[in-house]
């Protein structure tokens, strides 16, 4: 039977929008930084031509959330038998690297490892 497990942050607060060249390159600078620090050759901002990155950013619009309230809320089979739950879970490890962090939250504590 299948089923719809998911997770998911609701984030409540007040939105500060800008649009500044200088603003926004430091923000993709540090977000590349971030994803790229775990490959044998990471990839930097400063790789790509200055137009490019510049092209680039006209396209992007930044924000800063200043958070009052965090929600989160997931659906992970929790109501279901184990066995459910562990295919359920085989299911989600056939998908992608998101699939993969769901699985981890369906699959039964010490099945399945």
């Amino acid at each position: 039977m299948p089923t719809w497990n998911y997770l998911a942050v609701h984030a409540h607060g007040r939105a500060r929008i800008f649009a500044d060249a200088k603003s926004l390159r430091a923000i993709l600078e540090s977000l590349t930084d971030q994803q790229e620090t775990s490959r044998s050759a990471p990839w930097k901002v400063s790789d790509a031509p200055d137009d490019y990155i510049e092209n680039a950013t006209r396209a992007i619009v930044g924000f800063e959330l200043t958070l009052a309230r965090l929600e989160g809320i997931w659906k992970a089979s929790q109501n279901r038998p184990s066995a459910d739950r562990a295919g359920a879970a085989a299911g989600l490890r056939e998908g992608g690297p998101l699939d993969q962090e769901v699985a981890d939250r369906v699959e039964p504590l010490g099945e399945g490892k």
